[in-house]
């Protein structure tokens, strides 16, 4: 099966589910949800799925859910804000006057 990202409010994370039968939770991007921002904390892949480019498609799955849901984006995240900063496409989501100080 192919990976998938879930939205988890209940555990405030986003998480890609794969594995042989597609439901093994693989990784998550936790966030804090505020007033229309959502601040994406912590991302983290199992090291038995590393090197599958899950923390991308991750990363993608969770931004895509937040673009259509349209909450702006604070990546607090290293991994998350490395990710948008090599794909300027998702800049927009973070608020104009927050990118330099995310470095974006």
């Amino acid at each position: 099966m192919e990976p998938r990202v879930t939205d988890r409010p209940e555990e405030s994370r986003y998480e890609i589910l794969a594995g042989d039968d597609g439901g093994e939770t693989a990784g998550f991007a936790e966030y804090h949800l505020s007033e229309g921002e959502i601040a994406f904390i912590h991302t983290e892949i199992d090291p038995r799925f590393g090197g599958r480019g899950l923390g991308g498609l991750l990363a993608r799955g969770a931004l895509d859910d937040v673009r259509a849901r349209g909450l702006r984006v604070l990546p607090y995240c290293p991994f998350i804000r490395a990710w948008i900063g090599k794909h300027p496409e998702y800049a927009d989501l973070v608020p104009e006057e927050r990118r330099a100080r995310f470095g974006l």
